[in-house]
């Protein structure tokens, strides 16, 4: 079960030289806690004693339950006829709704207006006010503006407005502007949901153990060691802390239920100790006899025990503790005996069975011991027969042996004397041809078996002997023929395999012992249209424009300025008929030059990507007269080969392809010196120097 503890701070009784709306719910919210107060302290304890039966004299105090019938109750109570008189249609003032309280609780004690007889020449009362008789005074209200402040609630629309706001907390605090809750009553009023707030406190507090704490004012003035004797007084009268003093002082401090002060206290009598076989009531009469306790100290109730003094239940508690000191003593001397035997007894069982098993162990090492003497001896002697049954056995196999072996010598022997002269003329030339036949069998099956792979490249073959070294050189060339022969049926089976090794042919006679970088792309096929233009819509416009639609080469590069040496990124396309640069974001074209133009391209023998694309200087494309084109390509081999097969192979134009660290290009009408240098550590990319004529690339 959850517990929780929780302070209450309310507002103290207020009463000023004009009391308002505001000072009147307050001050109903005091006289509902008074109510409670009354009903928690005066009134409950007061029928408790008359419940359980016990003597007692009957104290008389103010129960404030009138002035709180008077505010609340329905259709007199002065809440509700403001609510009546906001909710009237018509003209509603201040001063109907004062009119219809002097009408309905004009004969009310606690109520007083001019429009009663008794107080219609009392000057302290305005004509437009009331006064209310409270617990703590009476006080006199305004009702001007009560209407106005009753009526202060929130219209639907605007509550509907902050419900709809995407935050959490608007929602929670405007939970009336919901849709889905919608609802064609009129709002409550200030005063009914402060009636509302004020009973569900009244429960929540009536539902749990209240303590109070009274807080006196010393002085108006709230200056400090000064003491108004008279406004002490007045406050400890009307918080009714003089009746709650008289009824504790008459009272019994402690009650409780018989079972439980005999459960807390039996050990305190040796009749009800240990077990207390008779009815509670009695067990505890029995202890307060036992303690010699008079009848004056304490009650007996119909099912509490009441003790007056404190003193009284501290003595008790003194006692029990000291009792209760005892008894975990016996319990500990009792334990600690049971303790003390049990270990006991288990030492003495541990002891018995260590001994036991102690003696088995020696026993049991005794025996193994001569058991093991027995077995070796045992292993010794059978060991020692049989060495000498099989000593037997292997000298009679070796006399079957030797016998053998001398029989088999002397028909040799015999025969070899009898069949002497015919040997030399039979027998040799016919082994000599047979030991001939199997090495050469031997050297065909040992070729079968480590023939080398299919490709024509491949130099490997398999060693063999100086006897065959003639007959193995004729089978390699054999060979080899006939490996150049299958790939050369498959090249011509393969169109397009033979157009990649054409391709590779024109790259090796180009570049092989020329260029750093050729031999890593020797494994490697080319991609020829890496950007996939030939799909590309916006190529394609472009290709239809020009009725050159096959892309031979295509990829990213790099254009390198040719008066400042900057890089600037485009795209690169090689066709079957002109070399195109791109935009490539928007894929249109900056330059587009045909190959009959083409003069020459230039690299360096190092491990750069620069090309450079030699025009001719006399024909007057625009694009040709700014000058040569240098590129920083990816995969410039490939580039510069698919430039020369795709010139060669379908324009018919032949140019050279210069690879010197040292080259001539051309920047409009002006010639400029390209010398290419190895840095001292290799560049993640080339860089390019431009100064008079001159120009290094440090790669």
């Amino acid at each position: 079960k959850r517990k929780s503890i929780g302070v209450l701070d309310i507002y103290g009784f207020e009463i000023f030289q004009i009391n308002s709306f505001e000072q009147f719910i307050i001050n109903y919210c005091n006289e509902k806690l008074q109510q409670i107060f009354i009903e928690l302290t005066l009134h409950s304890e007061q029928e408790e004693y008359e419940r359980e039966g016990v003597k007692w004299e009957h104290i008389q105090y103010f129960n404030n339950n009138v002035v709180c019938e008077l505010i609340e109750k329905p259709n007199i109570g002065v809440l509700s006829i403001l609510d009546d008189e906001c909710l009237r249609p018509g003209e509603v003032t201040d001063v109907t709704f004062l009119h219809k309280m002097d009408q309905r609780c004009l004969k009310h004690e606690h109520y007083q207006s001019r429009a009663n007889k008794q107080f219609h020449s009392d000057k302290t009362l305005p004509r437009n006010a009331f006064r209310v008789k409270h617990y703590a005074g009476s006080v006199t209200y305004c009702v001007d503006g009560f209407i106005d402040k009753n009526k202060d609630s929130l219209h639907r629309d605007l509550s509907r407005a902050m419900y709809s706001c995407d935050h959490v907390l608007l929602k929670i605090f405007f939970i009336e502007g919901d849709p889905e809750n919608t609802s064609l009553k009129r709002p409550p009023t200030a005063g009914f949901q402060f009636k509302a707030s004020v009973a569900e406190l009244m429960k929540n507090l009536m539902s749990k153990n209240p303590n109070y704490i009274r807080c006196i004012k010393p002085n108006d003035t709230k200056k400090p060691n000064t003491f108004d004797d008279a406004l002490v007084q007045h406050q400890a009268r009307y918080l009714g802390l003089m009746e709650n003093i008289r009824v504790r002082r008459a009272g019994y401090a402690f009650r409780q239920a018989y079972d439980l002060t005999l459960q807390r206290y039996k050990m305190l009598a040796p009749k009800t100790w240990p077990v207390w076989k008779g009815p509670p009531r009695q067990g505890v009469v029995e202890v307060l006899k036992h303690l010699k306790m008079t009848t004056k100290e304490y009650a007996t109730g119909r099912t509490k025990i009441f003790i007056r003094n404190p003193k009284t239940v501290f003595d008790l508690e003194d006692q029990r503790r000291e009792s209760l000191h005892r008894i975990a003593t016996l319990i500990q001397t009792i334990y600690r005996g049971y303790t003390c035997r049990t270990q006991f007894l288990a030492k003495r069982w541990a002891a018995n069975i260590f001994a036991s098993n102690w003696k088995c162990v020696l026993q049991q090492r005794k025996y193994l011991a001569l058991r093991w003497a027995t077995v070796i001896f045992q292993a010794f002697y059978r060991g020692l027969v049989e060495r000498r049954k099989y000593n037997a056995i292997i000298y009679g196999r070796r006399c079957e042996w030797a016998s053998h072996i001398i029989h088999k010598y002397y028909l040799g022997w015999k025969v070899r004397k009898e069949q002497r002269k015919k040997f030399q003329s039979v027998a040799g030339p016919m082994l000599t041809k047979t030991v001939k036949r199997w090495l050469r069998r031997r050297f065909l099956l040992n070729l079968r078996d480590n023939l080398p792979s299919s490709s024509p490249t491949c130099k490997e073959w398999p060693p063999c002997s100086p006897l065959f070294r003639n007959c193995s050189q004729l089978l390699r060339d054999l060979h080899h023929q006939w490996r150049c022969e299958n790939y050369r049926d498959d090249m011509e089976a393969n169109p397009r395999k033979k157009a990649i090794f054409l391709e590779k042919l024109v790259a090796s006679k180009t570049f092989a012992g020329r260029k750093d970088c050729y031999l890593q792309s020797v494994g490697k096929p080319f991609r020829g249209d890496d950007l996939n233009l030939a799909n590309d819509g916006r190529w394609m416009t472009i290709a239809t424009a020009t009725n050159d639609p096959l892309v031979v080469w295509s990829g990213n590069v790099m254009k390198i300025h040719r008066a400042s040496g900057a890089a600037v990124p485009k795209t690169l396309a090689i066709t079957s008929k002109a070399i195109v640069v791109l935009d490539p974001k928007t894929m249109k074209p900056t330059y587009r030059v045909s190959l009959f133009n083409l003069q020459a391209i230039s690299c360096s023998s190092l491990r750069d990507n620069i090309v450079v694309f030699h025009f001719n200087r006399e024909t007057e494309h625009e694009a040709s007269k700014k000058g040569d084109f240098i590129f920083q390509a990816p995969r410039v081999i490939e580039l510069i080969t698919k430039t020369k097969r795709v010139a060669q192979d379908i324009q018919r134009v032949s140019f050279t392809v210069n690879i010197n660290n040292q080259t001539v290009f051309r920047v409009k009408n002006q010639d400029v010196q390209l010398h290419f240098k190895q840095a001292p550590q290799r560049l993640d990319a080339p860089l390019c120097k431009r100064a008079a004529n001159k120009m290094e690339v440090i790669v």
